[in-house]
């Protein structure tokens, strides 16, 4: 069989513009607020160079970065946990229901959504007051009137909620994802399974979780990657608090760069954000690239 070989020059005038594209809306910026960073600066008046101070700062000095950079990790954590959910649903979904592709569909529904109409959706649901509060007149309709709460305004349950509303939100995200991994499992090699007499869940043991993977590392890679970057929904519901309850690191770089006006310290935290992103990123990839060679 003849091989069409594409001549290198043309494949070049082919990628070359996106990856022009590409340089200009993520490398280039990402260099500018590296070197905003090294600026005392308000992002109006005059800049002063001051090396990595603002980083000294941050590191050591900040009260409230850490504590956002928990909050974020707590975020992302949750945010895996419901995967392995998603992945079991999505396996019962192909084996028992017909057309789960109609149900999928269903539960993608908030993820299509703008982050500000859910915002506002489960700003209404958590209101405390049992008139306009969904939650708490459930719990006091069932005489669980101890467990109603100010879900967004007492710093010991306004993180939680907010973790309850994204996990909610993203299901369908990761349940599509996986559903759609498990639907392109051939059924040829569930049959030779069957044949040996391996099916049901001891078929999903050998042959669908091995085989799911690499689409379980998306999920894992995009969920943790989203939720450090975690923002809208956060400001929306809390604007990070109260009493800074509730910031992350992208709102606590907001708060910084545009209402403390320390927009080269802001951009400190950016790159932290960004450096932060890329070693967990390539973490994830190393324990999945081990775990993939174990399980092939």
């Amino acid at each position: 069989m003849n091989v069409l070989k594409v001549p290198a020059r043309t494949i070049a005038v082919f990628v070359l513009p996106c990856v022009l594209l590409y340089i200009g809306t993520v490398f280039i910026p990402i260099l500018v607020s590296f070197y905003t960073s090294t600026l005392d600066w308000n992002g109006i008046g005059d800049a002063k160079f001051i090396g990595l101070a603002n980083f000294h700062t941050l590191l050591f000095e900040d009260n409230n970065f850490w504590p956002s950079v928990r909050r974020t990790l707590m975020y992302a954590v949750f945010s895996i946990v419901e995967i392995p959910f998603c992945l079991l649903f999505a396996i019962l979904l192909n084996r028992y229901v017909r057309k789960g592709s109609r149900l999928v569909t269903i539960y993608f529904i908030p993820v299509i959504l703008s982050n500000v109409i859910l915002g506002q959706l489960w700003k209404t649901i958590y209101n405390p007051t049992s008139m306009g509060g969904m939650l708490n007149g459930v719990l006091v309709q069932l005489g669980l009137e101890s467990w109603t709460h100010s879900w967004l305004t007492e710093p010991a349950y306004a993180m939680y909620a907010l973790y309850f509303v994204s996990l909610w939100q993203y299901f369908g995200y990761h349940l599509l994802i996986q559903f759609t991994g498990v639907q392109n499992i051939p059924d040829e090699i569930y049959e030779a399974a069957r044949i040996d007499g391996a099916e049901g869940f001891k078929a999903d043991r050998y042959i669908t979780f091995p085989m799911i993977v690499p689409i379980f590392k998306i999920s894992v890679v995009l969920a943790f990657i989203g939720s450090l970057q975690a923002f809208e929904l956060v400001m929306v519901m809390t604007g990070g608090g109260p009493a800074h309850a509730t910031d992350t690191i992208a709102t606590h770089m907001y708060n910084m760069s545009f209402l403390s006006q320390k927009y080269g310290y802001g951009s400190a935290v950016a790159t932290f954000l960004v450096v932060f992103c890329l070693i967990i990123t390539v973490i994830i990839n190393f324990i999945f690239n081990r775990v993939e060679r174990k399980v092939t």
